[in-house]
């Protein structure tokens, strides 16, 4: 068996442990289904995202359908309402 150590700060440890408790695990038992669940997925098995970015607020922002604007029935439509909605 191998052995994997990792160098992380105090309170993220203390913080994941309690964590992993609550939910019945130790945080070697959360970490080998972490890597399990990693080889299963053929990657890292959640979404991993850069947050707070202006991509991000934007995508965000587009799921609100008071922030949508359109449909036009050309381009240079859209174009005219993106220029006039710069200017305000």
């Amino acid at each position: 068996m191998a052995v994997l150590q990792i160098r992380i700060p105090n309170e993220l440890k203390k913080e994941a442990d309690e964590l992993f408790q609550s939910l019945g695990l130790d945080t070697t038992t959360a970490v080998r289904m972490f890597l399990r669940q990693s080889l299963a997925f053929g990657g890292i098995p959640f979404r991993i995202r850069k947050t707070g970015g202006t991509l991000a607020k934007a995508i965000e922002e587009s799921k609100d359908p008071a922030n949508l604007m359109g449909p036009y029935d050309d381009p240079h439509e859209l174009v005219q309402a993106m220029l006039k909605e710069g200017e305000e």
